[in-house]
């Protein structure tokens, strides 16, 4: 699992590369949470890269969209391959979440 953070002036992004499960899940939240903490408060997560994600990672992205709702912001997620979307879709989490299929349509929603 890689993370790389790229401040933009409308929101962070945050590019996630391998898979997101229970053995790196709390080390994926962490990361992501700290970028709110220093103030971030649109985020883009980009799962162009993301291989795979289990519950634990679902968990994550649930507690992110609401940690920058609570601070005034939005999460926005782009880029998912077709077997992640899918487990968004089981989950019900495309329901809930924003989400686009490209970084352009991301950006502009804020």
């Amino acid at each position: 699992m890689t993370i790389a953070i790229e401040p933009n002036e409308k929101a962070h992004i945050i590019a996630l590369q391998g898979q997101v499960n229970s053995s790196n899940a709390a080390t994926v939240e962490t990361e992501v949470l700290d970028v709110v903490q220093k103030g971030a408060r649109n985020v883009l997560l980009n799962m162009t890269e993301l291989s795979y994600i289990s519950s634990a990672g679902l968990r994550v992205v649930l507690v992110l969209a609401k940690r920058l709702k609570q601070a005034g912001g939005k999460l926005v997620i782009y880029g998912m391959q077709p077997h992640v979307r899918e487990v968004f879709d089981v989950s019900g989490f495309l329901a809930i979440l924003n989400v686009t299929a490209t970084r352009a349509e991301a950006l502009e929603q804020f």
